[in-house]
């Protein structure tokens, strides 16, 4: 028995390993097509200041690209933004950038909004955001070079330097919020959604 009943593939526009991990680790089978799109210049254009609002835009704006090329299937676009306040982090360009961001977030509480967004024949069928409170401790410069120097180039695959299930567990004292919005990916709701279509056979 396959999880997926969908008639055509089911397709995630992301080429983020944390979401095919977690999508894939459901059992249900789909097809990873990363959205062609410039998510700063999207951002930009769209003139939005707010955590929450940039990140559904881009979570729709993914799936609607793809979808516009497989019309056929439902493609699932995903998008999480980091704030402090009003203040929005992009993922650090190198090493001194993440220890810039690991100083900023040090002893601070950040928002982390994650939203998803199913689209079909370029059309927005369901769409949801999430937000999680993490509590970074508060570090000293030597275990900050401590955690880049183990961590590696990880540290710039994602917002704010740190993957919470690995070694980005070390830097933080509370987490508030649900373990796959914190991953990127509100799978719950949308695993709710799919099977309100009568996608899943579970």
């Amino acid at each position: 028995m396959t999880v997926w009943r969908g008639k055509y593939p089911l397709i995630l526009a992301s080429q983020s390993s944390a979401r095919q991990r977690l999508l894939g680790n459901t059992g249900i089978q789909f097809e990873a097509i990363p959205a062609n799109i410039d998510e700063r210049a999207v951002q930009q254009s769209a003139a939005l200041a707010g955590a929450g609002d940039i990140a559904a835009f881009l979570a729709r704006e993914k799936a609607l690209a793809v979808s516009m090329a497989e019309a056929e299937s439902y493609v699932i676009g995903a998008d999480q933004t980091l704030a402090v306040g009003q203040t929005l982090f992009t993922k650090p360009a190198g090493r001194q950038a993440a220890a810039e961001q690991l100083r900023a977030l040090a002893g601070r509480v950040h928002e982390l909004h994650s939203a998803v967004a199913v689209a079909r024949a370029g059309r927005i069928l369901f769409e949801t955001i999430d937000v999680a409170r993490m509590t970074m401790r508060s570090l000293s410069d030597a275990e900050i070079a401590a955690y880049l120097d183990e961590a590696g180039e990880s540290v710039t695959s994602s917002v704010g330097a740190y993957r919470l299930e690995g070694l980005g567990v070390h830097l933080f004292e509370r987490v508030e919020g649900d373990h796959f919005t914190i991953l990127g990916l509100p799978l719950l709701p949308l695993l709710n959604f799919l099977r309100s279509e009568q996608l899943l056979a579970i």
